[in-house]
């Protein structure tokens, strides 16, 4: 799927063999915030503990995680007791906790295995879709067609359909009866031209997106061709916010043969704005159900034609 991660931290661009897990993000910001508390540089610090200062910043800006006894090393340095300290020895054991997508560690590559676990932490996505519909959004036969093709016949079917069948978990997140994810979709409406199988898959996601924007949080909107140029014509992407205030958003960008997971300030900003500026020249929400709608209409009588 992919080649290798890139994490963007105050814009300095650093590749990563495994993005940052939220919990892991989140102890290194505690981390970061206890030395600044204590008006220690990185370099008294590594010094004190006997750290290079490449690990220290490593730990500090989440590249890699942290071991419980240099953990105890550090808040030892910064005089740490009680409650926080244990909380913070707890959001370590967690960051090391496996999720449901581990079983599936033969088959998925780290980067994506590392968004899955982004994205079950995320209180809200919104995402900005060129090519096809997201995959949280995608049916069973639509996904499969999707993964087959960009697999190019280069891993066997067991493996397309356990990648289904993770797409298919993920979706779980959507509908949740207490505390659902809540979703705000920008697909431009080439991604819904675009056939993708037969018509008959294409009739029924046109049903599972009406299906997805009549719950409540999900927003899904349409991107009309005749928009011309906009902000992302780069590509797709998405941004990620998190329930804690101290865990920073983080927008996601894939392509064919790298992930960047970009939080600096500045770059996130501009992806905001991006998506600020898509959303308001896509269709309303309403008037987006009514294209999916007639779309499935059209689908349904080139299937019947096809009988």
């Amino acid at each position: 799927m992919t080649g290798g991660t890139l994490f963007v931290v105050d814009r300095e661009v650093v590749a990563v063999g495994r993005g940052p897990t939220v919990r892991r993000r989140r102890l290194a910001g505690e981390l970061r915030r206890l030395r600044e508390r204590h008006a220690m540089t990185i370099e008294e610090v590594a010094e004190q503990v006997g750290w290079s200062t490449a690990k220290l910043s490593r730990v500090e800006t989440a590249r890699v995680g942290i071991t419980s006894p240099d953990l105890t090393r550090l808040l030892d340095l910064y005089e740490l007791d009680g409650h926080k300290r244990a909380a913070l020895h707890g959001l370590a054991r967690a960051a090391r906790t496996k999720g449901w997508w581990d079983a599936y560690s033969d088959s998925l590559p780290s980067d994506y295995a590392t968004y899955i676990q982004l994205e079950a932490e995320a209180a809200f996505v919104r995402s900005f879709d060129g090519m096809l519909v997201h995959g949280l959004l995608q049916t069973e036969d639509y996904a499969r067609e999707v993964i087959r093709s960009s697999l190019m016949a280069l891993s066997p079917p067991a493996e397309v359909e356990r990648r289904v069948e993770v797409r298919m978990t993920r979706q779980k997140l959507l509908l949740a009866e207490d505390d659902p994810l809540r979703f705000w979709a920008v697909i431009e409406e080439a991604a819904l031209l675009r056939h993708v199988g037969s018509a008959s898959v294409m009739r029924e996601q046109y049903a599972k997106l009406l299906e997805f924007a009549a719950r409540d949080n999900i927003t899904i909107q349409v991107l009309p061709i005749a928009v011309g140029a906009h902000p992302a014509t780069a590509g797709s992407f998405a941004i990620l916010e998190f329930r804690e205030p101290h865990d920073p958003n983080v927008a996601y960008v894939e392509n064919m043969t790298s992930i960047l997971y970009v939080e600096g300030d500045v770059e996130l900003y501009r992806y905001t704005l991006a998506f600020d500026h898509l959303r308001a020249a896509a269709l309303s929400p309403d008037a987006s159900r009514a294209l999916i709608g007639d779309l499935a209409e059209r689908s349904q009588s080139v299937a019947a034609g096809a009988e």
